[in-house]
């Protein structure tokens, strides 16, 4: 396993500035974000002009890109077509993982198949792999759900936060059954009452997690994902996790 940090650590910089921080706190490895309402690189600038998008993604200052995380705002067509745009991204760029957002409570179940499917079968004619992200707020906040979804959709995978099943609704379910699902994963500390903590204040267990990771035989990236919190100093946050999690490993 390897460390990375996400570039929405500093949603609020330009992609430049973001990957300069990370690699002042001297992280080797990124994951960008590819939010269409971000301020760095967007899925609508990547399908229109595919090459420029891999011109930048592979100008990132020594650090190595290991994955996306995927946000598309357009719909219908052209929400596939951005979608083909940055498998062929990835592609490119020699990034195995996307993840994605799973569908907003209260979406029909079988039109999220249907939709997770396509995904899945776009990203395989590139070699690339599909997981939608533990999400409070979304299908994926319920570990039995990420289950159902998993075994419907065949290739799909998870991005595992388990901050997101700390701080939730479905708190009383064990969401363990999930590794054998978990393409990437993202941390950060957190407690049953706030989705976001101190370093060592919450209730995330990261050598357990690392110990089930390693059953499963997973060997990609731990992505530290702290976004700034009040009164915080953010950049102590970011390197403290990243030595914490190089410790364990």
């Amino acid at each position: 396993m390897i460390v990375s940090a996400t570039t929405e650590c500093f949603y609020h910089l330009p992609l430049p500035e973001a990957l300069d921080r990370l690699v002042e706190l001297e992280y080797s490895y990124v994951e960008l974000a590819l939010h269409e309402h971000g301020c760095q690189l967007k899925p609508s600038e990547i399908a229109a002009d595919l090459e420029k998008a891999v011109g930048i993604c592979r100008a990132t200052n020594r650090l190595d890109v290991i994955a996306y995380d995927v946000q598309i705002a357009a719909q219908g067509e052209a929400h596939y077509e951005q979608f083909e745009a940055i498998c062929k991204l990835a592609k490119a760029t020699k990034v195995v993982t996307l993840t994605v957002p799973s569908a907003e409570l209260g979406t029909p179940f079988n039109e999220e198949v249907e939709h997770l499917r396509k995904l899945v079968a776009i990203a395989l004619l590139q070699g690339v792999r599909v997981s939608i992200k533990s999400q409070v707020g979304r299908l994926s906040e319920d570990p039995d759900t990420v289950t159902v979804l998993c075994d419907n959709c065949k290739g799909l995978g998870l991005t595992f936060d388990p901050s997101h099943y700390i701080c939730s609704p479905h708190g009383n379910k064990n969401p363990d059954k999930l590794m054998k699902y978990v393409f990437h994963v993202h941390l950060r500390d957190t407690s049953k009452k706030q989705l976001q903590v101190r370093v060592g204040q919450g209730e995330v267990e990261y050598g357990r997690l690392i110990t089930q990771l390693e059953k499963q035989k997973y060997n990609r990236a731990l992505s530290v994902n702290i976004t700034e919190m009040p009164d915080v100093d953010h950049n102590s946050e970011l390197r403290k996790l990243r030595l914490l999690l190089e410790s364990l490993l």
